[in-house]
Formats: structure tokens, C-alpha cells, sequence
């Protein structure tokens, strides 16, 4: 039985990364994952909105660079999402056995958070997945021991290392600890005596220095923002908020996952028992905090479905658990029962018809009227159509350059992150061109950096500014007082399947007459 989930759990593993490599290739950057280019592209001791483990990740695996495609930068969450599925099978079987391993593993693959989200997509959420996962599963070998041996003490410290490695992947990767000292305090106080336990949080802290040290050199930016996003005190109550959060976790868990979740969870309640308690215990101390933390939060300002994944992940080893000890019939596990068959036949149907939307436009998702508004509603043109504008871009600027209307050297301005990743990445990177920022801190993030990294903005210069339809900005509303002029040169048709399904606008803003306030920023 060993050998035919171990055989089982291999062919799991290669088909899904295979799947999740072709994906990688086959589709455009989105707004987020472009925008991490620059922290491969700008290292830092941190980032803006982000510690700096997504972009190390992306140098490593594309070896700084010199491999510069969508394929490449992906290349971490490929990789490291094979290495999750393997994690989360350990982890089902250390708790149970090795049913409720494949089982936790067909689970994590039918979810779109693990399959598509951290399996494809490069984000901060790639690495600290793996780390929790990694950590998680060593606290299990560690913590529900019967004697404490010396063994345990160093792969405590390993633990520690790990989660300290996921903190500064993304900051939410902290309720690991704080997991684990509920469930500590709660299930387990013999720990509190250990002195590994503080040393392993020590290494934890160590970790995170490097963030801390930018944090302080640039004014704990990076908390501040992050602390403005959930700060309930400024809002009021939100339903709407509320029930997008829920929805979204719906449909980003995989709706099937999302219900045999909540009926294992009313199992537990109920007092079912289908594994281990001390398991029960942490597995639940480490995920629902996660969860229960975001959705309140919810109730009152606007939260992203992705915030509370990493509980749900915590929670599919029970699952699995729970579908192991219902599915054995005499004696002989069902291999494979209805509600992963169902699970992962709409993972595969949402990721075929989402290449499809991206690629060819299958379902109309945009009515808009408005000419500069065209695409507005359909989110799936934010991964396509970047080849498109470079290419006429680059006849358009040559038009100028040589009618000397422009300098070759002029760079492209932007007033916010997203698009201006995009057009950094698909525009100016081809053209050997600068893209600056020129905005509030809150709209440009990193680019405030990068653009001091880039030489700065000087009085007089002239640029470029290129808008999309789906993010539609006038540079005049925004620059008026910044240059002498503002015109606009071109519109660029941006075409699927035959079909003009956005713009691009391209202006020339003349003679920068004054320059904005400066940030503070890191001369690190």
C-alpha cells in the first residue's frame, strides 16, 4: 500500500508541474508579478510593500536576470509548488497515514490558491507557502513529542530557521508562531521550560533583521502602509466588504475544498475523531488564526482572498484526515472519491477556460461605451496585449525621435505602479528606454526608488506617458502643472481575436518645469 501511494503521489506531482510550466509559458505577466520583477531587478535589504525573499527568489532561479522571460521568473513557483505538494502529502501522512497524504495532496492541487496562485503566478506568497509548509511540518516531527529528546531541540531550531526564512517572504507568514505558541500555551506548557524554544524564535527574529534595518533607515514605510490597509479604526462596518472576503476565499480554495473544510471543521466540533488530537490542536492554532484574523478585518475595510489562503492550507492535511477515515471501505481506500474527482475537474475546467479568456477573449466581460474606456471590466486583458504596444510604440517613438520632436533618451513617466510595471517590463525594457515615476508614494511604491536608482527627474526634461484603456488617466489631469505641454501622439489598437478589445494612449509632455517634493529614501 506504501509503494502505490508513493507511486501515486509521483505521477500527482510531475503531471501538475508539467500542467503549471506549460500555464507559466503559455500567458502574460499580471499587474502584481511584474512589479515583483523590479525586487530582482533593484535588490534591496527590502521593499516597499514587501520584504525582499520574492525577488531573491527570482534572482536565484533566473540567474540574476540573465534568463528574462515570464517563463524564468516563474520559474520559483514552479519549482517550489512541486516541492509544496510533496510537503503537504509529509505533512498528511505524518499526521495519519499515507492516504491522508495523497489525499491533502490532491487537495492542495484542486485549490487554485496552491495550483495557480503560488504554482504559477510569481508572488510573495510563492515563497512563504513553502516556508510555512516546511516549517509546519517540523514543528509536527518536534513539538507533539512524548519525551524531548536532543534531536528535537535541533530540529526545533531548523523550525525556527524556516519560519524566520518565510517572514521575510511575506509578513503573514508570523502565525506560524503565532500558532504554535497558542497552541503552547493552550495544549502544551512543558515547552515553555525549553530553553530551544526561545532560541528558536531568536533565529526567527535574526531573520527578519535585514527588514527591520530597512524599515528604520526609510521611516517603517513599509509597516505604516501595510498598518493603514487593516486599520478598522478608521472605518466603519462594510458588508460588502465582508462578502467579497467570503466569495473570494470561495472561489480561490476551490469551492469543493472550501466546503469539505468547513464540514471537517464541524466534524471537529462535533467531536469526530479521525486523527490525532495534539495534531487536531496545531494544525487548528496555526491556520484559524490566519483565517478568523482576515475576515475580521474585512467586516470593516477591503481585503484580498489571497490574505487568508495560507490558513486554509494549514487546515487541508485534516481534510485529508477527515476524507481518509470516511472513504475506507473495508479496509480498501477509494483512491480517488467524488469530491476531489469534482475538486480537481473545476481546477482544470477554470485554468483551460482562463487561458482561453486571456488568449482569445471567449467571453465578453466588457461593455463599456466610452472610447479611452474600452476593456475596463475585462480583467483578463491585464495579461494580454503588452507585445502589441511595444511593437507599434516603438514606430510611434521612432517618428518622433527622428522628427526630433523628442530625444531619444527621453524616458516614459507613470503616476502609479500598476500599469507602469507592465510598461517598464514590455515597453521600455525591449527599447533600452528609463521608466520613472512621478506621483504620490502610495500610487508608485518601489518606483520611488528605482526612480532615484535611474538618475532622478531633472527641470526640463521631456517624456513619454502611455495609459491603458483598462486604467485610463489623462496625464493632463495629473501633470498639468508639472510641464509645459501635454499632448497626446497616438492610440494604439490593441487586438484579440480579431477584435479591438483596449488602447493604449501615448502622449508627449514637454519641459518639466518643477520637480515634486522629495521622499525620504534609503541612500543605503
Amino acid at each position: 500500500m506504501k509503494a502505490k501511494f508513493g507511486k501515486a503521489i509521483f505521477w500527482l506531482i510531475i503531471i501538475s508541474t508539467v500542467i503549471r510550466a506549460v500555464l507559466a509559458y503559455l500567458i502574460e505577466f499580471g499587474n502584481d508579478e511584474v512589479y515583483y520583477w523590479t525586487y530582482a531587478l533593484y535588490p534591496s535589504l527590502s521593499h516597499f510593500d514587501h520584504p525582499p525573499m520574492v525577488g531573491l527568489m527570482i534572482q536565484l532561479f533566473s540567474l540574476n536576470l540573465h534568463f528574462d522571460s515570464e517563463f524564468a521568473i516563474r520559474l520559483p513557483s514552479i519549482i517550489l509548488g512541486t516541492f509544496d505538494t510533496y510537503l503537504i502529502y509529509l505533512i498528511g501522512k505524518r499526521i495519519k497515514d499515507g492516504l491522508t497524504g495523497f489525499y491533502a495532496a490532491l487537495l492542495y492541487t484542486a485549490s487554485l490558491y496552491g495550483f495557480i496562485i503560488v504554482g504559477v503566478f510569481i508572488l510573495p506568497d510563492t515563497p512563504q507557502i513553502f516556508f510555512m509548509l516546511l516549517a509546519v511540518y517540523l514543528f509536527l516531527k518536534t513539538l507533539p513529542v512524548d519525551h524531548i529528546e536532543r534531536k528535537h531541540r535541533g530540529v526545533l531550531c531548523l523550525a525556527g530557521l524556516i519560519t524566520g526564512l518565510g517572514m521575510i517572504s511575506k509578513y503573514t507568514a508570523i502565525y506560524v508562531w503565532v500558532g504554535i505558541l497558542l497552541y503552547i500555551i493552550f495544549f502544551d506548557r512543558r515547552w515553555l521550560k525549553e530553553l530551544t524554544l526561545y532560541v528558536s524564535g531568536i533565529i526567527s527574529i535574526v531573520c527578519l533583521t535585514p527588514v527591520l534595518l530597512w524599515n528604520w533607515e526609510n521611516d517603517f514605510i513599509s509597516f505604516t502602509f501595510h498598518g493603514e490597509r487593516v486599520d478598522v479604526f478608521k472605518a466603519g462596518l462594510d458588508l460588502d466588504y465582508f462578502f467579497t472576503e467570503i466569495g473570494g476565499e470561495f472561489l480561490y480554495n476551490n469551492p469543493v475544498v472550501y466546503i469539505l473544510i468547513i464540514i471537517m471543521i464541524v466534524a471537529i466540533i462535533r467531536g469526530k475523531k479521525f486523527v490525532d488530537g495534539k495534531y487536531v490542536k496545531m494544525l487548528m492554532c496555526i491556520g484559524l488564526p490566519i483565517i478568523l484574523t482576515f475576515i475580521g478585518f474585512s467586516l470593516f475595510r477591503k481585503t484580498l482572498p489571497h490574505w487568508t489562503a495560507p490558513g486554509f492550507v494549514m487546515l487541508i492535511p485534516l481534510t485529508g484526515a477527515w476524507l481518509s477515515d470516511k472513504w475506507r471501505r473495508n479496509l480498501k481506500p477509494v483512491m480517488m472519491p467524488w469530491p476531489l474527482k469534482i475538486a480537481l475537474a473545476f481546477t482544470i475546467v477554470t485554468f483551460l477556460v482562463g487561458v482561453a479568456q486571456i488568449n482569445y477573449g471567449i467571453v465578453k466581460l466588457d461593455n463599456t461605451k466610452k472610447y479611452e474606456k474600452l476593456g475596463e471590466d475585462d480583467f483578463s486583458l491585464d495579461m494580454y496585449g503588452w507585445d502589441q504596444v511595444e511593437k507599434q510604440f516603438a514606430q510611434i517613438r521612432k517618428v518622433e525621435v527622428d522628427s526630433m520632436n523628442i530625444s531619444p533618451d527621453a524616458p516614459i513617466i507613470g503616476n502609479k505602479w500598476f500599469p507602469l510595471a507592465h510598461i517598464d517590463y514590455y515597453v521600455a525594457r525591449p527599447l533600452d528606454m528609463k521608466v520613472l515615476a512621478l506621483g504620490h508614494l502610495v500610487d508608485i511604491h518601489k518606483y520611488a526608488w528605482i526612480t532615484e536608482e535611474r538618475g532622478g527627474l531633472h527641470k526640463g526634461m521631456d517624456a513619454w506617458y502611455i495609459t491603458n484603456s483598462r486604467n485610463y488617466t489623462n496625464p493632463r489631469s495629473i501633470y498639468k502643472s508639472y510641464f509645459n505641454s501635454i499632448n497626446i501622439v497616438d492610440t494604439i489598437q490593441i487586438e484579440r481575436s480579431g477584435k479591438i478589445e483596449a488602447r493604449a494612449f501615448v502622449y508627449l509632455m514637454k519641459d518639466l518645469k518643477k520637480l515634486p517634493k522629495p521622499f525620504h529614501i534609503s541612500k543605503r
